[in-house]
């Protein structure tokens, strides 16, 4: 199974757990629903994949846990367990930082590519994006498909971020056309 198709898999499941009220803004969306944080998690989890020790990223840059780089330094350890509540914290506070900028009301899979995306390229760039400006005049499809122009580190074109960014790019879309 791959990635897309493991998030696909999370909304067809049935649920034990009674259903979470979906807020009408897509503000929170994410952190403030159990789907919504676990799509999230598994899609960004899926893509920065999990180091316990930290490494320099591909454009030097020191890394730990799911991508994390903030005060990361050489030698630095991590648990799982404090990787997986940092990636929880994190997605919360990109998805706040983006809702700053991100004034439209998005689907669930559409918002979870979004902070995917942002939490990968920054929220300073993901606000000044045009990606953001066509979401926010109500382009949501045009906004899903500035997702795969994202795909550079260091200049270059990097094959990884090409297909993280396709695989954003059909959640997002498909966000869209379900309404989900």
């Amino acid at each position: 199974m791959n990635l897309l198709d493991f998030i696909r898999s999370l909304f067809s499941r049935p649920s034990k757990v009674a259903p979470v009220k979906t807020p009408k803004t897509s503000k929170g969306l994410i952190a403030g629903t159990a789907a919504g944080m676990a799509m999230t998690v598994a899609l960004i989890g899926g893509w920065e994949g999990l180091s316990l020790t930290a490494y320099p990223d591909i454009v030097g840059v020191w890394t730990i846990c799911y991508g994390e780089t903030d005060g990361v330094r050489k030698g630095d350890k991590a648990t799982k367990a404090e990787c997986d509540s940092m990636l929880a914290k994190q997605i919360a506070a990109y998805e706040a930082r983006l809702d700053k900028c991100l004034t439209a009301t998005v689907p669930m899979k559409t918002k979870a590519a979004f902070v995917s995306w942002s939490y990968n390229v920054g929220t300073g760039a993901a606000c000044s994006s045009t990606l953001v400006k066509k979401a926010n005049a109500g382009d949501l499809r045009g906004a899903c498909n500035e997702l795969p122009k994202w795909n550079r580190a260091g200049g270059k074109v990097v094959r990884g971020l090409t297909n993280r960014r396709e695989a954003e790019r059909q959640l997002c879309l498909e966000g869209v056309r379900e309404g989900v």
